[in-house]
């Protein structure tokens, strides 16, 4: 699972409540922000990931289920690169 791959999925997640980012964001009691594309990244490149109880909360908010959001988490061979991509335009590796 990539870090662009976690993000799409509450991307995804949110649409198909009915609701942005933000309004997930809201619904689950977190701060409007919370999933806001700024915030993916630290000013020096590097990858913020949604924390476990960010995740927890959007769940407990829509009545899912963690297999109901993982549904949302795609394979597709276009995002398991992102990793690199994103490292090639930092100029960091883990």
């Amino acid at each position: 699972m990539t870090h662009y791959q976690i993000w799409h999925a509450i991307e995804l997640f949110a649409h198909a409540h009915g609701l942005s980012c933000s309004g997930l964001a809201k619904r689950s009691g977190l701060d409007p922000t919370t999933f806001n594309k700024s915030k993916r990244l630290t000013q020096y490149g590097q990858e913020r990931w949604p924390s476990t109880c960010s995740i927890s909360k959007i769940l407990s908010a829509t009545g899912s289920s963690a297999k109901d959001f993982f549904k949302f988490i795609n394979d597709d061979p276009e995002t398991k690169d992102s990793k690199e991509k994103c490292e090639q335009k930092t100029g960091q590796a883990d």
